[in-house]
């Protein structure tokens, strides 16, 4: 599943932040965790379902092929929002059923209870059912998408998504990832429809009464939750690479928007299946668009049938933009990768989703530097490991390998820690072992465990013996203990043309900072400005290391080690005299680092704008993108002090405009892009900060129509921050008016960007109506939450019930505490308690604790960081 790194919330398990030591998995322990009785095991379930969309309601009969392990007189499986009829057990061989047994329908434990009147002796059975169970709106179980179209008005389409633990709301099933079997799926739907499953259709039979059946082929052995089911007018366009079908599958007369999407496909499969050595075993892999959106995924790796929101799958040439294009690859090589880690080999249980998503992840990443080295995403390794920093420097983080006990805390496993820890995590251990040794153990993990489940040691096993050393060791200090080791250079002496480093071991908190540090067995990069790179592994606290020349010293080289680094007051300024020479990847890392640990009081705060002050304007667009990001995020720390505030703001400006002056409103001819990318972003930070003239060039190129499509989506951005009310009257109308799924979500969001209270709270309202659609509503909160986080809490606390209806079922307890996450006002710590306590249950509020965690700590920077920045600023500005 692809999911956004960057939240007003990150999502932890809270409490395990007590966990001292790393401990493996040991042979005691490697049953799956499960919530069912163990005496029972399908094989093979055999489903047909007739949808009523109309209804919401569909028909169900499943016939599933199961293993009695032992004698039992019940057998449980789980069942969400489901009425049964007619349920026979049967043995595989011989006609006699048993007697029907009663139904028990369990809504707490989303379990259904078949109770026989004698008990079922071992063996092998057929256990049948007919049922009836409910469409939704949202996107989990079997759920449906209303959408406009440009000329046969509104349709309906189907779809499905089960991840986590939703595949029990279509089919009576043993939900869990370790509960292994094939599946055969016929659907009986309107002739002109096209049914989508995970296989080709086997058959198709028409019934003469507008409705046929559709009968698909048998899916290899799988979880449950990577069953899929689409329905609706669509269009397919189709390709081959290395013998397998690739598909885009689109609403009628979008697949020329899926072109690039369809030939990626085709390249990354082909650099998967050299990668992993095992070839992709199904026939075809089909991606499908979907209009709408959740606030928690954007794709799905559904085996074969790969879900995907249009936002993340298509390129509309009217709004598309270069960053567009890059999200779009990297998801698909994310839900690609997945086809082997997560769908061919799948974690034994969600304490081990890092290594699907985390693998994935970092796949995505590599084959998108591979195969599009024009878009220099390399430099984004820094941003992905501060987006998991952020989230594991609270007390609120957990392991990597975190323990899963509920559904709730299974859909909040999908997290920072989970995707962007897990991905740096294993780009450090495959820079320590080297590209070569890491795939020969990867390669050699697929093919032990292909069809089967997993938990980590499985994959630390293999690695170690491919690297032919203890990578577990360094392995389970990262992944089975939460935190970020902080690396301070004790000295950097030079004799004989070398520098000796004396290296010491804490730990970076941002919140405690008495907290007693864990210890990690850290490795570690290194060299002089200009000089080699040596390596050392940090163990017990300290190292000592020596780098050839003797220029200022540079820590975690090439940024691919998972700590903090601290250097003293002497080498910090060398280091910022020698800013200029670093590679861009370092110079991106040690400003973060800066950033970090000033704003963790281990440093003065004000460090980073030395650092920016020191920046060329022909250094790299991603170092200046970071600068500008930079300036956005101190500037919401002065929200509601527009006299310190306007301070800032000058001397913001005075280093962004003249890069944006370099690189202008309108793209150059041959230009890279990066660049693109950052004036995107510099216009939309300078119409943050308030820049009159960028403001005004916004509003004239809107007024007049004169937006390219690479701009379009900025300038919208910044007309609608800055709005009045007949503004927003006219933007209201073009969204209303707007045919095309993709464009008229992105206009909606637009409505809920204002700066003006007043038109925050008529965004709100109209989150409330169903006008934007079902799948939009709860986004317009959550971007009125932007601006106005305790405006936004408030109001979806007010309307609970109805927003409740606009948010995935399992993700509720995530959103609300999200929306007050950017608060800085101590005071809404209390109101995200009280609505913990009211509506959360103990076990899952880990995302309340880190929202609350969050403004405690916006209210920390604001009252003890901020002055040594006023007082730099008063120096420099």
């Amino acid at each position: 599943m692809r999911t956004p790194l960057v939240s007003a919330i990150a999502f932890a398990l809270a409490g395990l932040s007590a966990v001292a030591v790393a401990t493996p998995v040991t042979e005691a322990s490697q049953l799956a965790t499960t919530q069912l009785p163990r005496s029972v095991r399908p094989t093979h379930y055999d489903v047909a379902v007739v949808p009523h969309a109309d209804k919401l309601t569909f028909d169900g009969k499943v016939a599933i092929a199961i293993d009695v392990l032992e004698p039992t007189a019940s057998i449980t499986l789980n069942a969400v929002d489901m009425t049964f009829a007619h349920v026979t057990l049967r043995p595989a061989k011989g006609k006699a059923s048993f007697a029907a047994p009663k139904v028990a329908v369990d809504a707490d434990t989303q379990t259904a209870t078949f109770t026989f009147d004698h008990a079922v002796p071992a063996g092998s059975y057929t256990l049948s059912m007919d049922y009836i169970g409910k469409i939704g709106t949202q996107a989990n179980g079997l759920f449906a998408i209303d959408y406009d179209t440009k000329a046969d008005g509104k349709k309906r389409a189907l779809y499905t998504q089960f991840e986590n633990s939703d595949a029990r709301r279509f089919i009576p099933s043993w939900d869990e990832p370790a509960y292994k079997a094939t599946f055969t799926l016929s659907a009986t739907v309107p002739s002109a429809d096209m049914a989508v499953n995970n296989m080709p259709a086997a058959n198709s039979k028409d019934l003469g009464n507008g409705t046929k059946t559709v009968t698909f082929e048998q899916t290899p052995k799988m979880s449950t939750y990577l069953l899929f089911f689409g329905l609706g007018e669509f269009d397919r366009a189709t390709t081959q690479s290395d013998g397998v079908e690739i598909g885009v599958i689109t609403q009628k007369g979008l697949t020329s928007q899926a072109q690039f999407t369809l030939e990626s496909g085709k390249a990354v499969l082909q650099e998967y299946n050299a990668y992993f050595g095992v070839p992709y075993p199904l026939p075809k892999l089909d991606n499908i668009a979907s209009p709408g959106q959740s606030q928690f995924f954007s794709a799905m790796e559904n085996w074969g049938a790969i879900y995907t929101f249009e936002y993340a799958l298509l390129l509309d040439p009217s709004i598309s933009t270069q960053s567009d294009k890059q999200e779009v690859f990297n998801t698909a090589a994310h839900e690609m990768a997945h086809q082997w880690f997560g769908d061919l080999v799948t974690m034994r249980w969600w304490d081990d989703l890092w290594l699907n998503e985390g693998f994935a992840s970092w796949l995505a990443s590599r084959t998108t530097e591979r195969l599009h080295p024009e878009w220099h995403t390399n430099l984004e390794a820094v941003a992905i490991r501060e987006g998991a920093m952020g989230r594991d420097a609270v007390a609120t983080t957990h392991p990597v390998v975190q323990h899963v006990a509920t559904v709730e805390q299974a859909s909040q496993a999908f997290d920072a820690i989970t995707y962007a820890k897990g991905e740096s995590v294993i780009r450090m251990l495959e820079a320590y072992v080297g590209p070569d040794a890491w795939q020969k153990g990867v390669q050699a993990y697929i093919k032990a465990h292909a069809y089967g489940n997993t938990v980590s040691d499985d994959l630390w096993k293999e690695i170690d013996a491919a690297a032919g050393k203890p990578v577990s060791t360094i392995a389970h200090d990262f992944t089975l203990q939460p935190g970020i080791p902080l690396v301070r250079v004790e000295s950097a002496s030079c004799a004989g043309g070398s520098t000796t480093l004396k290296l010491s071991q804490g730990e970076f908190t941002r919140d405690r900072p008495d907290k007693k540090a864990l210890a990690w067995h850290v490795p570690v990069i290194a060299k002089t400005v200009g000089g080699a790179t040596a390596t050392a592994l940090i163990e017990n606290g300290s190292a000592t290391m020596t780098v050839p020349g003797c220029a200022p010293v540079l820590l975690n080289a090439g940024q691919t080690g998972y700590f903090r680094t601290l250097y003293q007051p002497a080498q910090i300024k060398a280091l910022t005299g020698a800013y200029a020479k670093l590679d861009p990847i370092d110079q991106l890392g040690v400003a973060a680092d800066v950033w970090a640990l000033g704003m963790g009081g281990l440093e003065p705060a004000s460090d980073v704008l030395d650092f920016i002050k020191v920046t060329p304007l022909d250094a790299s667009p991603a170092l200046w993108d970071q600068i500008n990001g930079d300036f956005y995020s101190l500037d919401s720390y002065y929200d509601g002090d527009a006299k310190r505030q306007a301070v800032l703001r000058k001397y913001a400006l005075s280093r962004l405009s003249p890069k944006f002056a370099q690189i202008g409103w309108d793209a150059k001819p041959g230009e890279e892009a990066p660049v693109a990318i950052l004036r995107s972003s510099l216009i939309g930070t300078l119409g943050h900060l308030g820049d009159a003239k960028v403001i005004a060039e916004a509003r004239r190129r809107y007024e007049s129509n004169q937006m390219s499509p690479e701009l379009r989506t900025v300038i919208l951005g910044v007309v609608a921050e800055h709005a009045d009310s007949a503004t927003w009257d006219k933007m209201h109308a073009a969204a209303k008016a707007e045919k095309t799924p993709l464009v008229k979500d992105r206009l909606y969001g637009m409505l809920a960007a204002s700066e003006d209270k007043a038109l925050a709270q008529r965004a709100l309202d109209l989150a409330l109506t169903g006008e934007a659609g079902a799948t939009n509503s709860a986004q317009l909160i959550s971007t009125v939450a932007r601006h106005h986080p305790e405006m936004a809490f408030d109001f979806a606390v007010a309307h609970k019930d109805q927003v409740d209806k606009l948010v995935d079922s399992t993700s509720a307890s995530r959103y609300y505490p999200m929306l007050a996450g950017r608060s800085s006002e101590v005071a809404t710590i209390d109101k995200v308690n009280t609505f913990a306590e009211k509506y959360i249950v103990a076990t899952s509020r880990r995302d309340a604790e880190t929202a609350i965690a969050g403004i405690r700590y916006r209210a920390m920077v604001r009252e003890q960081r901020l002055p040594a920045v006023d007082a730099w600023l008063k120096k420099n500005g």
